[in-house]
């Protein structure tokens, strides 16, 4: 197991950058295709289609080196969990468009209605992406759908269908309604044999190698890997890609302080904004041949 640091990851990314895009796109007609796959992926990071806002956020996310961590190729097909508004569907859809298959598992559209406002508001989420992919075909390609609400609701396909799972920040809500082992056991059975599932989480403070303190949003990594373990998976390695020394994790209302959902308002709001995103585990597991 080796642990991946986001200075190398840069590192790698840059030997890319040689070439400038900007002068790619300059000759015209249509040069994407033949890029390197890191450059493609920061190329669709950048571009126009996606809003300032979620462009903004690659300061934290760090899509292009996340993603080259857990290995995506143009050529394979992917699974990709509750995408929410799809800021990695706006990546990985025309990257993979071409070549492979993105498939994403959301929530059930149908729940509009919903007496749960909690259900309403991802129902939302999910049709509003929905609806993007349909007004934009020639970019996102065709995106292939199903709905994944746990515990309910958790086929994803065929046994063995996806060279790659990835989860982004969703962990913790699984485990807070009892469905984490549950969730993983279903990407397990759909992930083809050699396959990887890739993992960001938001990270608790570890106490010592048997605690931790997780406030409200934030889960324990060695919970994580164990749970994943327990169902089958191997940890490949881990990476500190999207870490972030200056959250403390231990703030009123865990993660939702920070931005971009910044809870508090007003109250401490510059604190926070100082801050930015959370700290984040960020974990590559295979399903052993």
């Amino acid at each position: 197991m080796t642990l991946i640091t986001k200075q190398t990851m840069n590192a790698y990314v840059f030997l890319w950058s040689l070439l400038s895009i900007s002068a790619v796109l300059a000759e015209g007609s249509s040069p994407v295709p033949t890029l390197p796959d890191a450059q493609k992926l920061q190329y669709y990071a950048n571009h126009s289609m996606r809003s300032e806002a979620h462009i903004a956020r690659n300061t934290y996310r760090n899509p292009v080196d996340t993603l080259l961590f857990f290995e995506v190729a143009p050529q394979h097909q992917v699974l990709e969990i509750w995408p929410a508004r799809g800021w990695y569907t706006e990546i990985l859809a025309p990257y993979l468009k071409e070549h492979g298959q993105l498939t994403i598992a959301h929530h059930r559209q149908f729940q509009l209605d919903e007496d749960d406002a909690q259900q309403r508001f991802w129902a939302r989420l999910s049709q509003g992406l929905s609806e993007q992919i349909e007004t934009h075909p020639d970019y996102f390609g065709a995106v292939q759908q199903l709905s994944f609400d746990p515990p309910e609701l958790v086929q994803l396909g065929q046994k063995g269908s996806y060279d790659r799972v990835l989860s982004f920040r969703n962990a913790h809500i699984w485990d807070q309604d009892g469905s984490l082992l549950q969730s993983l056991s279903a990407f397990y059975r759909v992930l083809k044999p050699g396959g990887i599932l890739g993992m960001v989480e938001h990270r608790a403070s570890r106490l010592s190698d048997i605690s931790s303190m997780a406030s409200e949003g934030y889960l324990d990594e060695a919970y994580v890997i164990r749970v994943a373990e327990s169902v089958g998976f191997e940890l490949l390695e881990r990476s500190e890609i999207n870490a972030n020394p200056l959250d403390t994790r231990d703030h009123p209302r865990g993660v939702y302080n920070l931005p971009p959902t910044l809870v508090m308002g007003s109250q401490d709001r510059d604190k926070y904004l100082a801050i930015g995103e959370s700290d984040r585990m960020t974990l590559k597991f295979i399903k052993p041949d």
